[in-house]
């Protein structure tokens, strides 16, 4: 026996964080050895487009079962863009900026175990 649905992360308002989380619950069924799998639903949100759910740099993890409950899913940017470092007056090195990239808002994920 398994289940599958769909929930969503939501990574905040703008100008939101580089990861997220979501527990999915309700699950009585999972076992501690209940293979878990997540990923990217296509679907629009009040913040998003479904073609950005494609293109976007969003890693997807499920894990942390726990049995009889649920699971976690982790949602990570993975985009290796940082913001460039500017130089505040003449006399100084570079060093503002640098933050790698933020994600925003809520995302659909799509989860099935078994």
């Amino acid at each position: 026996m398994g289940a599958s649905g769909s929930t969503v992360v939501d990574f905040g308002a703008f100008p939101g964080a580089s990861d997220a989380s979501v527990t999915v619950t309700g699950q009585t069924g999972i076992l501690l050895g209940s293979l878990v799998e997540a990923w990217m639903f296509p679907a629009a949100t009040a913040d998003h487009t479904a073609d950005e759910h494609l293109v976007e740099t969003i890693r997807i993890i499920a894990g942390n079962i726990v049995a009889g409950t649920g699971f976690t899913i982790y949602a990570l940017n993975t985009s290796q863009l940082n913001e460039p470092l500017i130089q505040i007056d003449r006399s100084s090195t570079p060093s503002v900026g640098g933050q790698g990239t933020l994600l925003y808002g809520k995302w659909n994920v799509g989860w099935v175990w078994n």
